[in-house]
C-alpha cells in the first residue's frame, strides 16, 4: 500500500521510498525513510495536500509524492 491510500486518522510505517534523483533524495531528507512510523492528521478539503505527524514534527506533501512512499498499515 502506499502513503497516499492512508485514511485521516491511520498510522503505517514506511518500508520503502521509490522515486528517482532528487524527488527520492528529497523525500528522505524529510525524515521519510523505512521503519519509520507516520499518522495521517488532516487532508486539505480537496484532497492534497495531506499532513502527516512522523518524528515529533508534522510535514505536509503532496499526494504525487506521497505515491512513492510504499507503507505498512498498522
Amino acid at each position: 500500500m502506499t502513503l497516499d491510500k492512508l485514511k485521516v486518522g491511520s498510522s503505517g510505517v514506511i518500508t520503502a521510498v521509490g522515486g528517482k534523483g532528487a524527488l527520492r533524495r528529497r523525500l528522505l531528507d524529510m525524515g521519510l525513510t523505512p521503519k519509520t512510523e507516520v499518522f495521517v492528521r488532516k487532508v486539505a478539503p480537496l484532497g492534497d495536500p495531506i499532513e502527516l505527524f512522523l518524528r515529533g514534527y508534522e510535514l505536509t506533501i503532496r499526494l504525487e509524492d506521497a505515491k512513492n512512499i510504499e507503507i505498512l498499515k498498522k
